[in-house]
């Protein structure tokens, strides 16, 4: 079968490489053939060269080049399946859990995956992954009915923040990004885009305007964690969502302390129901479809993809793969 597989730092080439076995599938796994991919800011930095915690490394670190890295959200058919909740021929949406989905075929585990709404085409489909990922984490900050949030990134994750904080009742939600959203701010339910840096912003703030949750979206740096710390009211929650590329990032604990904070952060559990719920989210808004995915690649062009997805611009978001 073929696969795309990193060569190099920024740099794919197409592989041949032996199929997966259908009768080799532990219990729980199933054999995809991948329709559609999107490219998630975790998988960047292994483009870049870098590392970050993998699950496919033994000892959790370790940029891998296995044929199909990295990307993990993926639509596909299930072709072979040792899954009670999967059958051949279903089109499913979710995971691919070794990050190995730029490939003809890719076995995964089922509990990652779900049905969606077919009418959906998968280079559209595809965003039912990451809205999983943030509807799990809006679910850990409870009830924010009424309260003023703020979104740290305004990048495809921190847009569907935006969206899912209004949705859940939150009273005014503030975007910051140094990128130009203005565009997209009313579709994403953002009350106030804010064009700066987020120390900047942080830094003008008055107690007055402070938000009692914010939600940092962008990852893969440590600069962005103390703005959401300065930025955050008295008692205050902060959520950390983008991955980290270092172990160990410097933490304020003063401010922590005196502020009387809480830091929250995890990966997405309960995998198949969040999908299930991103699916019913995106039907109650259906404005969503049109807007995320801005731009598709074939497969072919997977290496300019990624090229584009590490220069965000206005009018970029997601950016996916065709694979069919």
């Amino acid at each position: 079968m073929w696969a795309q597989t990193l060569s190099g730092p920024f740099r794919f080439e197409q592989v041949e490489v032996a199929a997966p076995d259908p009768a080799a599938l532990a219990p729980g796994h199933v054999l995809l053939a991948p329709r559609a991919g999107a490219i998630c800011g975790s998988d960047l930095p292994n483009f870049r060269g870098g590392v970050w915690p993998h699950p496919a490394a033994e000892d959790g670190w370790g940029a891998t080049r296995a044929p199909g890295f990295p990307m993990h959200e993926v639509v596909g058919e299930v072709v072979a399946s040792e899954h009670p909740g999967h059958s051949p021929g279903d089109l499913v949406v979710g995971w691919a859990s070794m990050f190995d989905a730029l490939a003809e075929l890719v076995v995964t585990d089922g509990e990652g995956l779900a049905r969606y709404d077919t009418s959906l085409p998968p280079t559209t489909a595809v965003m039912l992954q990451p809205l999983a990922c943030v509807l799990y984490a809006v679910e850990q900050l409870g009830d924010v009915s009424g309260q003023a949030v703020a979104v740290i990134g305004q990048g495809p994750i921190g847009l569907l923040f935006s969206s899912v904080l209004k949705a859940r009742g939150a009273a005014r939600v503030t975007g910051v990004d140094p990128v130009d959203r203005t565009d997209v701010a009313s579709v994403f339910g953002v009350d106030e885009m804010v064009t700066a840096r987020a120390e900047r912003w942080a830094g003008a703030l008055s107690d007055a305007d402070r938000p009692s949750v914010v939600v940092e979206a962008v990852g893969h740096q440590v600069s962005t964690l103390q703005p959401a710390l300065d930025a955050v009211a008295h008692g205050g929650q902060v959520f950390y969502f983008g991955v980290p590329d270092d172990p160990i990032y410097p933490f304020d604990m003063m401010t922590f302390l005196r502020k009387n904070l809480t830091l929250r952060s995890g990966v997405a559990l309960e995998r198949r129901r969040v999908l299930t719920d991103a699916g019913a989210y995106l039907a109650a808004h259906p404005e969503l479809r049109d807007g995320y995915v801005t731009h598709v690649h074939p497969v072919a062009d997977v290496q300019a993809a990624f090229g584009a997805a590490i220069a965000p611009r206005p009018g970029q978001l997601k950016i996916a793969v065709d694979m069919t």
